[in-house]
């Protein structure tokens, strides 16, 4: 059995998806790509040999015969596109987050149950060969009971101004922080039930006009009594930076380096080595590998890996941590609603 998946949102991670849906899985037939911007989805089918091209999801829905989506839209418009999904009966593949607010979750979920589709959102690290180790270290003792987390998320330049409006990304502690808070979650095997952040407009002064910030850290206590700590930034200008460190009672793990390639140069200057450049050099395997997932999940008839209730779950944190950098003092989790 081959699915047919339709493609909405053909923009920059849109491209990453037509790619690997195109080339990387073979039970998937790409059969249309949908974008506000005809050009641009004009160009991503044609690069890609899709077939169906649309500027309105609701008229592919109608016109042609699929299996399910990928839905790689603007932040704020997931939550619209997912009801237009679930009622037409497509399975669901979502790139994070699920919604922006809590009750947004809540709504894509039910609507999800209420149509009897698979909902699947997409927290790619989970998925990288390294991550994926780690949690089966994890699972078989190899390093104790865990008691700290401790994640780095640094970008190397700075999103869009436009896009950094919450209204849009969610702020900085929610759009980037989510894969953070997902991983602590699922490595530590607990829930998050406080935080409290510290952030600030430290390097990009004009992220201050949309209400935004470049740099915070995020302390997290678990509901297990365990500790963490998530720092993001939006200036790593030495390159991508996204570490992962797991201590446990009897050893600890640690997840990703900066360095690209296994090549030193060696000079009288010293030791230098290359750095990751951005993020489809680090997780491109993780986004193929997701999306395989989904796959399966349809042709096995099983629940996704990854489900709504996770991406709820991250989602808490995120509103959470943004709720205690807005009004200064820790936040319990369960007050984000």
């Amino acid at each position: 059995m081959t699915i047919r998946i339709g493609l909405i949102g053909a923009g920059r991670m849109g491209k990453v998806f037509a790619h690997t849906l195109a080339f990387n899985v073979t039970e998937v037939d790409l059969v249309s790509i949908v974008d506000t911007d005809e050009t641009t989805a004009r160009e991503v089918a044609t690069r890609y040999n899709v077939p169906n091209v649309f500027t309105d999801y609701h008229r592919m829905f109608d016109e042609i015969k699929l299996d399910a989506v990928v839905i790689t839209t603007p932040t704020a418009t997931h939550l619209e596109v997912i009801r237009a999904a679930t009622a037409a009966g497509k399975h669901i593949f979502c790139e994070k987050p699920l919604a922006q607010t809590l009750q947004g979750c809540d709504e894509a979920i039910a609507a999800a149950q209420g149509a009897g589709v698979k909902l699947m959102v997409g927290f790619m690290r989970r998925f990288d060969a390294a991550y994926i180790m780690a949690k089966q270290k994890i699972n078989e003792g190899v390093i104790g009971k865990p008691v700290m987390f401790k994640a780095v998320g640094r970008d190397p330049k700075r999103t869009s101004l436009e896009f950094a409006k919450r209204e849009n990304s969610g702020g900085l502690i929610l759009d980037m922080g989510i894969h953070d808070f997902d991983l602590a979650r699922w490595l530590m095997g607990s829930e998050v039930e406080r935080v409290y952040s510290e952030g600030a407009c430290l390097v990009y002064p004009e992220l201050q006009s949309v209400s935004d910030i470049d740099n915070a850290v995020i302390n997290l206590k678990f509901t297990n009594g365990a500790v963490g700590n998530v720092d993001v930034s939006r200036n790593a200008v030495y390159g991508y930076d996204i570490r992962t460190e797991i201590l446990g009672s009897e050893g600890g793990l640690m997840i990703g380096r900066m360095q690209m390639t296994d090549t030193l140069i060696l000079t009288r200057q010293g030791v230098l080595h290359d750095t990751v450049p951005y993020f489809m050099e680090r997780f491109g395997n993780a986004y193929a590998e997701e999306i395989r997932s989904f796959v399966r999940c349809i042709l096995e008839d099983r629940e996704p890996p990854v489900t709504g209730l996770d991406a709820r779950a991250a989602t808490a944190i995120g509103v959470a941590a943004t709720m205690s950098l807005d009004e200064g003092r820790p936040v319990y989790v369960h007050e984000a609603g």
